[in-house]
């Protein structure tokens, strides 16, 4: 197998998911954030290049709205940045669409990256999505995301089936999917994860 070439993409862990309408239900946010900084630092050891985005609106708006509170970085991330971190702003899922991710991989020789942070169901899989077609391969920690109960015309999920059907969905095609624990062994030992393809998913094998 070819030693994969990580960086870390830390994605929106920011205070609107601790205390808000979209605070993250499943897994319990205290231990996905626990998850993260575990992943922080780990990479931070290794040396692994890290990315990390922040999601704003413009002022007013009823999440994420710029200079609020919950738009805020996390501290226990904020207090772990360093300038040798690629930092950036997003208004939309994806961390690609808005910013030079792509070229500033390419710079660094990385072929694969590793998603954290929040929400599965929106940031996480639109990152993992739009990495595709630019070529890179995607790893996801499953307990260092996590995401939110959902309810609207065409239903009312729970978000813990949320959370385990994306990941489920995501290690199918869009990534590998693993816990922090696998994903730091792989790390040291210098090898890829696992994932599965659409057949094997569909065939159960």
């Amino acid at each position: 197998m070819t030693t994969p070439s990580r960086a870390l993409v830390i994605i929106d862990v920011q205070q609107e998911y601790f205390d808000g309408p979209l605070a993250i239900a499943h897994p319990p946010r205290e231990e996905a954030l626990s998850n993260i900084l575990a992943a922080v630092d780990a990479a931070t050891e290794a040396g692994l290049p890290i990315a990390s985005f922040t999601h704003a609106y413009p002022e007013g708006a009823p999440v994420f709205a710029e200079g609020s509170e919950g738009q805020k970085l996390h501290p226990e991330i904020a207090r772990r940045e360093t300038g040798e971190w690629k930092t950036a702003t997003k208004t939309v899922a994806s961390v690609f669409s808005e910013s030079d991710l792509a070229e500033w991989l390419r710079s660094k020789e990385v072929d694969t990256i590793t998603l954290v942070g929040f929400m599965t169901n929106n940031c996480v899989i639109g990152a993992a999505v739009t990495a595709e077609p630019l070529g890179f391969s995607v790893e996801v920690l499953s307990d260092a995301t996590g995401a939110i109960n959902l309810k609207n015309a065409r239903g009312d999920v729970p978000a813990k089936a949320v959370h385990e059907t994306l990941m489920v969905l995501l290690n199918s095609n869009f990534a590998s999917v693993a816990t922090t624990t696998e994903w730091t062994a792989a790390l040291e030992n210098g090898t890829p994860l696992e994932g599965s393809n659409l057949v094997s998913s569909a065939t159960g094998a």
